[in-house]
């Protein structure tokens, strides 16, 4: 038996061993509940000031990742901005530039064109004066001529007999030249005068015969000059006709006209230029050399004593145009250049539009990372929040935990406690 004093009336009482115990294991119990009240006060506090240190913690790089976007994004437009800017500034000062220089070329080309062209139709006005007043000489050397025969030779007889002797005389010499010619061919004879005249009047000068048939057929001669720089000055294809090369559909000059046409565009020849004994008797061919330029562009007609000089008039013609065809040559590639230009500028837009279409593309594809992030956050703060929210319940639990709770169902444990004042009082 154990003997008890009470605290209130003083008065002692005697418990035996299972009672003591019951009572010192309430006096514990009690103690206990103290103990866990203070201990779940102090963890509701701890959960309290984590959770809130956990959301500011959150929040804040929440915050801070936010605002570097944000940032970055405001950063990344600004830049691409002026990226845009600057290109379209220098695309626009590019394409007035080649505005420019376009304009300043066309310009340019047609002045020198039109020079050219006035240059050339002035030099032909003056050989088709020189040619004019040649005839006017010759006309009136025959009227002199004829006045002075009408003068001299009075009876009709001495006339006959003068034409007589004169026909005879342009008989023999026809016969003698058309032997001649013949004889050596008319290739040959033109060949021999142009080689005595090569290594002094022509030593830039291409004259060989034409052997290339690949177009199906060919001239006999052609004839090519350059400078010393390499720019042609002049071409001339030549075709030489005798009368031995007549044939029973071809024996007019006017017959072979359209096929040394044909060989000179064929061969990218300047000129053309027959040199014929055909038609002797025909006083169109005799007077000198006749252009037949109505008929096909830049022909001539010529007898073999003028095949030197017909090639130095051209040739004289040219070089004085020369400075033209240089300076056209200089637009021509002016053009080339431009259009060289304007493929790079082609080039460059598309390459510009190539690279937007990349940095677009990759602009997107960081956003949509930006927002992957975003919701990736707010999905650890949702389980932040859940987490929240078991542990309230789990506070909720904690509260709700009492002696009463943790003796019910035990009889004994509530009568002891319901015979202790303070229980009671609870």
């Amino acid at each position: 038996m154990n003997e008890i004093i009470c605290p209130h009336c003083k008065k002692a009482f005697k418990v035996d061993e299972a009672g003591f115990a019951d009572i010192l294991k309430q006096v514990r119990d009690h103690e206990f509940e103290k103990e866990l009240h203070e201990r779940e006060e102090m963890l509701k506090k701890d959960k309290e000031n984590a959770v809130k240190l956990a959301e500011a913690n959150i929040t804040n790089t929440l915050q801070k990742d936010l605002a570097k976007k944000e940032a970055e994004l405001v950063e990344l437009k600004a830049k691409k901005d002026r990226e845009l800017a600057e290109l379209d500034a220098k695309k626009e000062s590019e394409l007035a530039e080649m505005k420019s220089k376009i304009n300043n070329a066309d310009l340019e080309k047609k002045l020198a064109v039109t020079e050219a062209v006035n240059k050339i139709e002035k030099q032909r006005d003056e050989l088709a004066g020189e040619l004019k007043s040649k005839d006017g000489e010759k006309e009136l050397l025959e009227k002199s001529l004829k006045e002075k025969y009408a003068t001299e030779l009075k009876t009709k007889d001495d006339i006959i007999k003068m034409k007589d002797e004169e026909i005879a005389l342009r008989k023999d010499m026809k016969v003698k030249l058309s032997t001649k010619m013949i004889g050596e061919t008319l290739e040959q004879h033109c060949e021999t005068e142009f080689n005595k005249l090569r290594a002094t009047g022509f030593q830039n000068a291409y004259f060989e015969k034409d052997n290339d048939a690949a177009t199906g057929s060919k001239g006999d001669y052609i004839y090519r000059e350059t400078d010393e720089a390499g720019n042609e000055i002049i071409s001339i294809m030549f075709e030489m006709k005798n009368e031995g090369d007549e044939t029973a559909t071809k024996k007019k000059n006017e017959d072979f006209l359209r096929e040394l046409d044909k060989d000179r565009a064929e061969k990218k020849c300047e000129y053309a230029v027959l040199v014929t004994l055909l038609e002797a008797e025909n006083e169109l061919y005799n007077t000198g050399i006749v252009d037949v330029s109505h008929k096909y562009p830049k022909m001539y007609v010529i007898r073999p004593q003028f095949f030197i000089p017909m090639i130095t008039l051209l040739r004289n013609a040219s070089m004085n145009s020369l400075k033209y065809k240089a300076e056209l040559a200089v637009v021509r590639n002016q053009n080339i250049d431009i259009t060289n230009f304007e493929e790079n500028i082609n080039k460059f837009k598309e390459g510009f539009a190539k690279n937007y279409q990349l940095a677009s593309s990759r602009f997107k594809t960081a956003i949509d990372e930006i927002d992957k992030t975003i919701d990736h956050l707010q999905k650890t703060k949702d389980a932040l929040m859940s987490s929240e929210n078991n542990l309230r319940l789990a506070n909720n639990k904690a509260e709700d935990l009492t002696i009463k709770r943790l003796t019910r169902g035990n009889p004994t444990m509530a009568a002891k406690f319901a015979e202790l004042p303070d229980t009671q009082a609870e």
